[in-house]
């Protein structure tokens, strides 16, 4: 895998994933506030004294925001606040998100909804009063500061990589590369040459591409600090962008036989191609079937494991409202279990990037695989 063509391949397909990943996180943001757009100091004391919303909670750390959240010491939040851009009205506004002041105030007419379907994201009042969304909204958000942070990253270990090989031709693998190699050697050998066949190096430098991205963003997520804690492979939009790319290439590099298989499957009786053409309905209802498949399977299984550790960490504070020393007793249970999942998420983090790297692999062996004769 030393080859320069393929790693500048490689880095052909992170750029591509960054750049359409993070179009599509600024229209799939969502984050959740506990405050209106703009309300009074009285409001905000009431609702500091408010009991603790596990399910608020939950939502606000799975979900994107226009701010990272540091820490909070007290009353103080410690965010890094990131740049808004948006495109309403005929004219483009740049602004940073401490503007919004964690949400509690609006800025030039625009604010932070909380209600129904614009939950978390900016918009502005018509001239109905009704919320109305910006005409564009591409603010770099936490998802799309961690997808570049995980790229940087991801480029310069294959970068050091490459350059190890070519300084030790003949040598065994040292350091991070005898880490990284046998991981490479495994996409190659037990996913894209098993599943593709012959051809399987065209498609290896994008297979490799996902892998790693998948792997890193899912290992990060689990990470509850800066500049770990964003829920990336969490972002249906993320996931979107992987599983159409998987099915743009195996739509265009589709041979006749994979097409002749869809309207006109071998073997397969008459009476269920004419006069209503049932099979070709089906098989061209599962093309696009397959990649919605890896999109919310990819989503749902990162976003759950997410959900059911914050709902363990949960539980000490719903238990310690109630009383000190029940909250303190349900922590043991609460820790115990939250480690657990911990480690099942690492397990989680490998099994999901194998399987939709594997199955996308399999997609374009279908798609490229020659007639029998």
């Amino acid at each position: 895998m030393s080859d320069k063509s393929g790693v500048r391949k490689s880095f052909y397909s992170l750029g591509l994933l960054i750049l359409i990943s993070c179009f599509m996180i600024g229209n799939t943001t969502a984050q959740h506030h506990e405050d209106d757009p703009v309300i009074s100091t009285e409001d905000q004391r009431k609702m500091e004294e408010a009991d603790f919303n596990a399910g608020e909670m939950i939502i606000e750390h799975i979900s994107d925001s226009y701010e990272w959240h540091i820490i909070t010491i007290g009353h103080t939040h410690i965010s890094i606040y990131l740049p808004v851009i948006l495109y309403d009205k005929g004219e483009w506004h740049f602004f940073m998100s401490s503007k919004f002041h964690h949400g509690h105030e609006a800025y030039n007419g625009y604010f932070i909804s909380e209600y129904d379907m614009n939950a978390g994201k900016i918009v502005r009042l018509d001239k109905d009063g009704n919320e109305a969304r910006p005409t564009l909204d591409i603010s770099i958000t936490k998802n799309v500061v961690s997808i570049i942070l995980s790229s940087i990253l991801l480029i310069i270990i294959f970068i050091t990589i490459a350059k190890s090989y070519s300084k030790r031709k003949g040598h065994a693998p040292k350091g991070l590369q005898s880490f990284i190699e046998p991981i490479i050697l495994f996409v190659r050998d037990d996913i894209a040459k098993s599943s593709i066949g012959k051809n399987y190096e065209k498609y290896t430098p994008y297979l490799l591409t996902i892998f790693f991205f998948i792997l890193l963003n899912n290992l990060l997520g689990l990470i509850p600090f800066f500049p770990g804690g964003a829920n990336v492979t969490g972002n249906i939009g993320v996931t979107g962008v992987l599983a159409l790319i998987t099915f743009i290439i195996t739509t265009f590099v589709g041979n006749k036989n994979y097409w002749t298989h869809i309207f006109n499957a071998p073997g397969v009786p008459w009476w269920l191609k004419f006069p209503i053409p049932l099979m070709p309905i089906v098989e061209l209802t599962g093309i696009f079937t397959k990649p919605f498949v890896l999109m919310v399977r990819l989503f749902a299984n990162m976003t759950a494991g997410h959900i059911i550790i914050l709902g363990f960490v949960s539980l000490i504070f719903i238990f310690g409202e109630m009383s000190t020393g029940l909250g303190y007793g349900v922590s043991i249970i609460s820790v115990g279990f939250s480690i657990f999942m911990d480690f099942l998420e690492l397990l989680v983090a490998f099994i999901q990037a194998y399987v939709f790297t594997l199955l996308s692999a399999l997609y374009f062996g279908m798609a490229t695989e020659e007639a029998h004769h």
